[in-house]
């Protein structure tokens, strides 16, 4: 492994509590090897060399320790693709005995094969799904980031309708979607020679090309008739989707437990 310095790792997020009530992020890695087509991270704006070689922060638990003394609020939110948080379970029990945790699964298709191409190192959606049913059975609060739904290859009500099933199937609390994906720079490019390579003849990259031109936000032309179908779905099966309700659903037990202390 290959180390790289760094002065803070717990950083101040841009827009405090909007994103899932976090405040903070942090990450004690550089680069990510999951190989998934559609990555923002490899933009330019991100300055990362290389981005497909993993670098870890050097000396990262002294580093955090020394953060988190200057922090008051208390809470844990996981965001990840890898089925590696099983391990952790017993870990973020006993967090959740004190203090919110979120564990937030990212999910973008439900067939296993299209998922092994535009996310080609990282766990099967299956396998995130059976995750999701182990944190969900250890009594954590846990759900799908369907994001980003990909425009002509995943942004039908066959995909995200079986997700929606299969969530319910797996006890998630929450699916917190986005109907399309962002597209900028070098990004752009890679991402349209990786169409062009994992789907010979379909013409997708023209596809996106003439939808979308060089614009940032690429949304899918089908989003207004998935949201409406992905709500009535939800609402069918009670599963929250509203960022104020999932920042409601794993805190609201914490937040009675401090009011307790003044009654």
């Amino acid at each position: 492994m290959e180390y790289i310095s760094a002065k803070t790792i717990v950083a101040k997020t841009k827009a405090p509590s909007q994103w899932f009530g976090i405040d903070y992020n942090m990450n004690i890695y550089k680069g990510c090897c999951h190989g998934c087509i559609y990555c923002d991270s490899r933009s330019d704006c991100y300055q990362i060399d290389d981005f497909d070689k993993v670098r870890a922060k050097e000396d990262a638990l002294r580093i955090i320790r020394n953060d988190l003394r200057r922090k008051v609020k208390r809470g844990v939110a996981v965001a990840t693709k890898s089925t590696l948080m099983e391990r952790d379970i017993d870990i973020l029990q006993s967090i959740a005995e004190h203090s919110p945790v979120l564990c937030k699964i990212t999910i973008t298709t439900a067939d296993d094969v299209l998922a092994k191409k535009i996310e080609p190192n990282v766990a099967s959606s299956s396998g995130r799904f059976e995750m999701i049913r182990k944190l969900s059975a250890a009594g954590l609060y846990s759900g799908i980031l369907l994001m980003p739904v990909l425009p002509f290859l995943e942004d039908s009500k066959e995909n995200v309708g079986e997700i929606i099933t299969r969530a319910e199937d797996a006890g998630a609390k929450f699916i917190y979607p986005a109907f399309g994906m962002t597209l900028r720079g070098n990004q752009r490019d890679w991402y349209y020679d990786k169409l062009e390579r994992l789907f010979p003849g379909e013409g997708l990259a023209e596809k996106y090309r003439r939808q979308y031109g060089n614009y940032y936000e690429c949304r899918s032309p089908k989003a207004k008739r998935l949201w409406e179908y992905f709500v009535q779905e939800c609402e069918k099966r009670g599963i929250v989707y509203r960022m104020q309700d999932i920042i409601h659903g794993y805190k609201k037990k914490y937040e009675i437990t401090q009011l307790s202390l003044f009654d």
